[in-house]
């Protein structure tokens, strides 16, 4: 069996002798494309077997199998010319007036494209090892899921890539506790490379699927936006080897839309997420929002968002990190709207590492209920594994590290890992989520640096003060 790893490390292998291609983003984004293109025409084959009368969005010319499939076709510059100035043109043009969302989705995936490669010889050599992989043999499919999941994973180290990508024990995690079932709406408003949404799919096929049928609603009902074009073409061709012929993913900033137009027929019974954090919004974004909620900190909005895009009686699952857990002003408003529409059962308050080495961000996962009010917020602490110092790429947090939480989770009570908080108590204190584990001992607080600098500048303050005052009181003495 040939063994479709290799076959990967040999791609990047042969990429990096491409003078045009700099960094692990340029070749996983020149990666992508050519994937998705192979993915597509594999499945308009697949498709086509199935059904007569299918015709395929993509023009003849432009299909995979007409130009890159023959490893004796094209190569040198007559390929080179071929993808600059037919390939990526055409498709970042592709006729889409007779509203075929596939045919959108392709040009969508192109709008953003680039060719890196500059030598056509490399560029055959890099096709012909793609051909050696058959995304319609369920065995390549599901081997390869795992080396998509490896490629995604690498986004991580590549420069700002990391945003998009959530550890899969987190994913699954998450979505096994909400538990989206067939017929129900599913929402990633920040999808990124689709995790959530894939985790999602996997999880109502298990319990739902039968058949054809129900294949077809599960298709409508999972839903997901993105605005940056390499995680929306990793998105749209992860959900694609998922069997999901056309991915419901909208190439766009689902925070640019008028915060008072989401009405009922947009409202959503499940939302799995991790937004963005520590990035400033597009400019002028916030005005999307009411005045009494508008900020640039932009996982603050995607909150007031997803709360807005829940159906009474929908739940959601989401990351967050301790910036939007605590602070005043429009910080503390958002907490308290959320805290009044919605029922915040569960946070789990995560290390610092999780994110790795990406951020290095201490996050939490957040657990609620739209149409009911909070009462009372438990908390688990979820600990490092014994003997591991912190989480990193090569050693990422663990699905089964959850497995006393999920335990704990139906019949709660307080133990070391767990305490439980009243609204009154929150309520009074400004709101504030970010409430530390009341069994586990003072320890001595590492100062940040800024925070140190702070200190330092109040002492050089005081003692200002105090020069004066024994310089006053000489000159008068």
């Amino acid at each position: 069996m040939k063994n479709i790893g290799n076959i990967i490390k040999t791609l990047q292998n042969i990429m990096r002798k491409d003078p045009g291609v700099s960094g692990d983003a340029q070749r996983i984004e020149q990666l992508g494309w050519m994937i998705s293109l192979k993915i597509l025409d594999d499945k308009d084959k697949e498709i086509e077997l199935l059904n007569d009368k299918y015709v395929s969005p993509m023009p003849k010319k432009l299909q995979w199998r007409n130009w890159a499939a023959d490893d004796e076709g094209m190569t040198g510059d007559e390929l080179k010319n071929f993808i600059d100035g037919t390939l990526i043109p055409q498709l970042k043009n592709l006729d889409v007036s007779s509203g075929n969302k596939r045919a959108l989705i392709i040009r969508e995936i192109f709008d953003g494209t680039n060719n890196y490669m500059k030598n056509g010889t490399i560029i055959r050599q890099v096709l012909n090892e793609l051909n050696q992989i058959d995304f319609n043999s369920s065995e390549d499919r599901h081997v390869f899921a795992d080396i998509y999941e490896t490629i995604l994973r690498d986004l991580q180290s590549a420069g700002n890539y990391g945003e998009f990508y959530t550890p899969r024990a987190l994913t699954e995690f998450i979505t096994e506790m909400i538990n989206p079932r067939l017929g129900e709406k599913v929402l990633d408003p920040a999808c990124g490379t689709g995790g959530f949404l894939t985790s999602a799919i996997e999880n109502i096929r298990k319990q739902d699927i039968k058949g054809i049928e129900d294949l077809r609603a599960l298709e409508k009902s999972i839903h997901g936006m993105e605005f940056k074009p390499l995680p929306f073409m990793l998105c749209v061709t992860n959900l694609i080897l998922y069997d999901i012929e056309v991915p419901n993913v909208d190439y766009t900033d689902s925070l640019n839309r008028e915060y008072t137009s989401i009405g009922q027929k947009d409202r959503v019974d499940v939302i799995l997420a991790n937004p963005p954090f520590g990035a400033s919004v597009t400019d002028g974004v916030e005005t999307n929002f009411p005045q009494n909620f508008r900020t640039t900190e932009s996982a603050d909005l995607f909150l007031m968002l997803m709360v807005r895009y829940l159906k009474e009686g929908g739940r959601a699952g989401i990351v967050l990190p301790d910036g939007s857990m605590t602070g005043d002003g429009v910080k503390q408003r958002i907490r308290q709207h959320l805290l009044e529409n919605c029922n915040l059962h569960t946070i789990v308050r995560l290390p610092n590492s999780v994110f790795q080495p990406y951020a290095s961000v201490a996050t939490n996962l957040l657990f609620f209920e739209k149409g009911k009010p909070t009462k009372e917020i438990w908390y688990w602490e979820h600990k490092l594994p014994e003997g591991v110092k912190a989480y990193s790429k090569t050693k990422p947090i663990q699905k089964s590290e959850f497995d006393d939480l999920k335990k704990w989770w139906k019949k709660r009570n307080e133990n070391k890992q767990a305490w439980k908080v009243s609204i009154d108590t929150i309520a009074s204190n400004g709101y504030n989520l970010d409430i530390k584990n009341p069994h586990t001992p003072e320890e001595k607080h590492a100062y940040s640096s800024v925070e140190l600098v702070t200190m330092i500048h109040e002492s050089f303050r005081k003692s200002d003060e105090l020069l004066q005052q024994l310089r006053k009181e000489l000159e008068h003495g």
